[in-house]
């Protein structure tokens, strides 16, 4: 029977009753007193040196209150980059600043490099175009193409950078003599050139930001849509304004999604602050969407050349790979770790290949920063591997379900010490192979291709079996590797005296459903109603100091440390218990929401616990303080291993090119399972955003650097009709062995799966239709592309 509470029930989201009736809070729903509006002026060219800036007809202007510029930033800090990597030859990467407002130059279209503040926002708006009319701004040519940007030196996003190379990069170094041996020895060789498509995330929500400055305390308060306030409120304080840490509170109320791209600190989120300090007025900014497309983190965008050598069988012996990472004009907080260390280190994938080498080449060009955007690394290189292990099965006229088989990691295998720096700790990739099998109903599959060749339409399956790391740790590790930070999370569980509980968490729910599952888990081992939980998050100066939510890690980090102060509170809790029922500490044991004596009937509740702790009237106050309130940290000892086999087929119209996604099977091992319908939920999200990346959507700039997809009329979301109904499974647990809860992550795993599902599923239609010449296809494969490619 499946449970009605607790670990394991599918529990509704209790966040969604204030959504569906509107009554959510926002940061672009706050009015404050005497607030005012924030208009960015940003470039309309992708490339110049500012000449000249006229602030004196946009000041003068009706309600006009401030008006900023990049000289204004000029000496305060940069948005630095949060993982430093360093070339092949050992010299670190380059790092050029990024200013709240740019000056002197220009890099992309969409760069801010004045802001109008004004009492409404139209006033604001109106300035805005006037100053940007009396902005001198020389063009210089554009660099876009990033080959290109590498060959020609006299042309510079960035003066200080000669060859516009940020990083050189190399994994593991000590490896390439042997994978290069080994692929000269194999006996067949795979070579492909791929893109990954650059996609802008596209959250419901624009970024928005409130800045509160208050003069009798010298106090700052951020409102902003943030995946990761204490990252903000650091790299505010450390890096960019200077402002005393304790002296700035972020808060991140409802955010409408993220994906990413709300991880990180944007210069609007300074210069609102800077703004609040100068008026002694709140002021307020929220991006219009075309905005979103031009100056928030873009994702993917990687070039790729993939070299697998194998055995006539189709063994894998060595994979080699070589991919230039555009980065954009500036290095965003996580750019320099998406490209490196979450993706040359996920190049095995699931499979027992010997020899992995991996060189990325990360390169500043006129676009938008690029970073991390749902599955952050781990979809380019899954997509690179399976694309080139579906060719190379094709070309040795092997089963590609079959030539999986032969080289996945066998159970027997684990803890496996992966040729890029992992260790796998569990996995059982063959059951999650079979389940994909039986439930996408491989073996009914000619029979449907008859029917869907009846109608004139070419049918084709798709398979990917991937697998991700997830929780980036530990913190000792990754800062080895490069990292700034810690990549801990803490939680802070507080018992109110009625017996009700208060948890502050470290991870941020912009759409995850914390305030459902964690509730749900300190139900299930507290022995209290998930209604007596609540959940606090989001503002620096509630929560304990933790890393957000990103990498799905929330609840396998975040859901740890929480598990731990209850651990805690459970260890105290029998200590009262034991002077309330005058027995040895030893011989209390706790369960169903009692501390019991064994071998007795003796017991107090929960609820009688917390009271005594908070009313000590019969309490061992000579060795225990009152309250029953504990803090933890939490930093894992590995990364989390899901993984899964995805099964896509397709129906390709040879007239029309068009490709429609007739069924999508996911098997999945996220470990133990906590809430199995938001799980799911999570997983067809993912599954959606990967077939919109295989389908539909491509940001595209022209020569000039200008964004040719910076609307929703030009830049083409999955609808509805776009996806089929998904049949998804996580039955297949090998739960985590480090983490007390057994969990890995989900939130990614349909984005990272799916895109090479859904290629290789329209490569195999054209190939059982008889179209054999089209080896590859470029994302997205829309219609014009595959009747191009069909017709040569």
């Amino acid at each position: 029977m499946p449970k009605d509470t607790g670990i394991g029930a599918s529990s509704k989201r209790r966040e969604d009753v204030r959504f569906l009736t509107g009554v959510g809070n926002y940061t672009d729903d706050l009015s404050l007193h005497a607030q005012t509006h924030a208009v960015m002026v940003r470039s309309t060219v992708a490339h110049g040196r500012i000449v000249k800036i006229d602030t004196a007809r946009a000041a003068a202007m009706p309600g006009v209150l401030a008006v900023f510029t990049g000289e204004d930033f000029a000496a305060v800090g940069g948005n630095p980059a949060g993982w430093l990597i360093n070339s092949r030859d050992g010299t670190p990467m380059r790092e050029p600043k990024r200013p709240v407002l740019a000056h002197g130059k220009v890099r992309h279209v969409g760069d801010a490099y004045a802001a109008i503040i004004a009492e409404t926002y139209a006033q604001a708006k109106d300035a805005a175009q006037a100053l940007s009319d009396d902005t001198q701004i020389e063009e210089l040519p554009a660099i876009v193409d990033m080959k290109a940007a590498l060959a020609d030196a006299s042309n510079r996003v960035h003066d200080e950078i000669p060859d516009n190379l940020c990083f050189d990069w190399g994994w593991i170094e000590d490896n390439r003599a042997a994978v290069d041996a080994a692929m000269q020895a194999a006996p067949h060789k795979v070579t492909l050139e791929l893109t990954n498509n650059r996609l802008v995330p596209n959250a419901m929500e624009p970024r928005a930001s409130i800045g509160e400055y208050f003069p009798g305390t010298g106090d700052y308060k951020l409102t902003t849509t943030s995946q990761n306030p204490h990252l903000t409120r650091l790299l505010i304080a450390a890096f960019v304004m200077g402002i005393p840490e304790n002296k700035l509170q972020v808060v991140a109320p409802d955010v409408g999604g993220g994906f990413g791209s709300k991880i990180y600190h944007y210069g609007e989120e300074a210069l609102v602050l800077a703004a609040a300090k100068r008026l002694g007025r709140p002021v307020r900014w929220t991006a219009e969407r075309t905005e979103s497309f031009l100056s928030d983190a873009h994702g993917r965008d990687h070039v790729t050349k993939i070299e697998l050598g194998c055995t006539k069988e189709g063994d894998i012996l060595a994979i080699r790979t070589e991919t230039h990472a555009n980065v954009g004009a500036y290095l965003s907080n996580f750019s320099t770790a998406t490209p490196t260390f979450l993706h040359g280190t996920l190049m095995s994938g699931p499979y027992k290949v010997p020899h992995v080498y991996v060189n990325v080449k990360a390169v500043f060009t006129n676009t938008a920063p690029v970073d991390a955007y749902r599955g952050a690394g781990r979809p380019e290189a899954t997509y690179s591997l399976e694309r080139v292990i579906d060719m190379m099965a094709r070309e040795l006229g092997l089963d590609p379900f079959e030539v999986r088989r032969r080289n996945l990691l066998t159970p027997d295998q684990f803890p496996y010490q992966s040729p890029v720096g992992l260790m796998y700790d569990t996995g059982n990739y063959q059951a999650t192979l079979d389940k994909a099998v039986e439930l996408g109903d491989v073996a009914g599959f000619e029979a449907r291709r008859a029917a869907s060749a009846a109608k004139g339409k070419l049918r084709g399956m798709g398979l990917s079996t991937w697998i991700e790391a997830c929780g980036i740790a530990p913190s000792n590790l990754v800062g080895i590797l490069g990292s700034r930070v810690g990549l801990y999370d803490a939680a802070t569980v507080r018992v109110n005296a009625t017996g009700n509980i208060s948890v502050m968490v470290g991870a941020h729910s912009h759409g995850q459903g914390h305030e459902t599952v964690f509730a749900q888990v300190v139900a299930e081992k507290l022995g209290i109603p998930e209604s007596s939980v609540e959940i606090v998050h989001g503002d620096t100066a509630k929560i304990p100091f933790g890393m957000g939510s990103y990498g799905s890690r929330s609840l396998a980090v975040c859901g740890s440390a929480m598990d731990r102060a209850m651990d805690k509170i459970i260890a105290k809790g029998k200590k009262i218990a034991a002077h309330m029922l005058e027995a040895a500490e030893g011989d209390i044991s706790f369960a169903d929401g009692k501390f019991s004596v064994a071998g007795t009937d003796k017991a107090k509740t929960f609820g009688e616990i917390a009271f005594s702790a908070y009313v000590p009237h019969n309490y061992p106050l000579e060795t225990l303080e009152p309250g029953l309130e504990e803090t933890a940290f939490y930093d894992p000892a590995n990364f989390t291993y899901p993984a899964g086999a995805y099964i896509c087929e397709v129906e390709v119209d040879p007239d029309t090119g068009r490709v429609e996604v007739a069924s999508f099977t996911c098997a999945d091992d996220f470990g133990n399972v906590m809430n199995p319908m938001i799980v799911e939920g999570q997983v067809h999200g993912g599954v959606g955003q990967g077939i919109g990346q295989a389908l539909l959507e491509n940001t595209t700039y022209d020569e000039n650097g200008q964004l040719l997809t910076g609307s929703f009329m030009d830049y083409a979301m999955p609808r509805a009709d776009d996806v089929p109904f998904y049949t998804v499974d996580a039955s297949c647990a090998t739960p985590c062995t480090h983490n007390p809860l057994g969990v890995k992550g989900c939130g990614e795993a349909g984005a990272i799966g799916s895109p090479p599902a859904v290629i290789n599923a329209v490569i195999d239609a054209l190939h059982r239709g008889g179209i054999t010449h089209v080896k590859h296809i470029d994302m997205p494969v829309s219609p014009g592309r595959v009747w191009q490619a069909i017709n040569a």
